[in-house]
This record gives structure tokens, C-alpha cells and sequence, in this order.
């Protein structure tokens, strides 16, 4: 490998669209963050993976129009359930 690399005319490559997702910024608590990240690595997937896993079964469960509170409600119960 060289010592030094030019990267002064480099451009940043495009990203890949992942079909049915859609990309967005979400703040949560980081115990919730840290529940996740547990729930993930034990089950051998990603946090997001199971972020959403836990959305999609609270929507099948109840299907109520999802409000921030309630959202924060159904992953601590989520995270408590094990």
C-alpha cells in the first residue's frame, strides 16, 4: 500500500435504495437503544430488525393510530417482556 493516497478529486458513491424501506431519523431513550442491541445480538439480527419486528406485532395487535407515547409504551413493554 502507498504511504499516501489522493482522495482531493474522490467522490462519494451512490447509495443503494433498499426496496420497501424508507429512511428516517428517530430518537428514542437509550435504554431502549440498549434493549434492542441485546434483543439483536441474542437473536443473531440487527437492533433495527427488531425495532421493526416489535412495531409490526404491536400494528397486527392493535392497529390503533400510533402516537409518540404510545410508541415509547409498547418497546419498554417490548424490552420487559423477556
Amino acid at each position: 500500500m502507498r504511504d499516501e493516497y489522493d482522495f482531493s478529486k474522490a467522490k462519494r458513491g451512490a447509495v443503494l435504495p433498499s426496496p420497501g424501506k424508507t429512511r428516517i431519523t428517530i430518537m428514542l431513550d437509550t435504554d431502549v437503544i440498549e434493549g434492542f442491541r441485546a434483543r439483536a445480538e441474542a437473536a443473531g439480527t440487527g437492533y433495527q430488525t427488531e425495532i421493526n419486528r416489535a412495531l409490526r406485532q404491536y400494528l397486527a395487535e392493535g392497529g390503533e393510530p400510533l402516537t409518540l407515547a404510545a410508541l415509547r409504551q409498547m418497546i419498554r413493554e417490548e424490552l420487559h417482556a423477556d
